[in-house]
């Protein structure tokens, strides 16, 4: 693990490859799992503020989850807050576009103007999945068999995990705090290259 302040990132985050590949996922995350996406305590009320302007381009059965479960829900394993599920498979906010491919309502929302609220943060960092604590936040590269897609063309083109989530990091941690990764990347493959090179 490395620490950037109280950040402790796994060497996984600047050593595995990753670029989404909805081509070939068809957008698997969004569907896939047994709960729906973590949010965090700020965002419920975004969710809950967003969930009107939302609702236009959500589908029937999303729109039925919602409104029996509320834009947020519980956990019942771990007690988390997150998206409410259809029927216990996709979000409540998945939409398929014509080539079965899984989005988003609220990103959808928000490219149009209707909200500033992008989507939760979970959903926008992965593959990268923190845990908060107390005194420090783990920062860790999640491995899912679905995704093998994704870490083929990130290997293919070259992109770290950290790289392909820049957005997401920023807008979680700043500029500042994001600056120090490719710093951390160089040094680590300076660590592995032969000394007579």
């Amino acid at each position: 693990m490395i620490e950037v302040e109280n950040k402790l990132i796994s060497k996984d985050v600047f050593e595995k490859k990753f670029v989404c590949d909805l081509n070939a996922c068809k957008g698997a995350c969004c569907v896939e799992g047994d709960a729906g996406a973590p949010l965090e305590k700020h965002e419920l009320e975004k969710m809950e503020k967003a969930s009107p302007a939302v609702k236009p381009y959500m589908r029937k059965a999303g729109i039925e989850a919602v409104e029996k479960q509320g834009p947020h829900t519980v956990d019942s394993f771990d007690g988390e807050h997150v998206t409410p599920l259809v029927n216990n498979k996709e979000c409540a906010y998945v939409y398929f576009d014509e080539n079965n491919k899984a989005l988003c309502a609220i990103e959808k929302a928000y490219r149009n103007g209707d909200i500033d609220f992008m989507k939760p943060i979970s959903c926008h960092l992965y593959p990268i999945r923190i845990q908060e604590y107390r005194k420090f936040d783990a920062v860790n590269y999640d491995k899912w068999e679905i995704c093998n897609p994704a870490c083929k063309l990130g290997e293919s083109l070259q992109v770290p995990v950290y790289q392909f989530a820049k957005d997401a990091l920023i807008r979680k941690y700043g500029e500042a705090w994001y600056a120090e990764l490719p710093k951390i990347h160089d040094a680590l493959n300076r660590e592995k290259q032969p000394e007579n090179e």
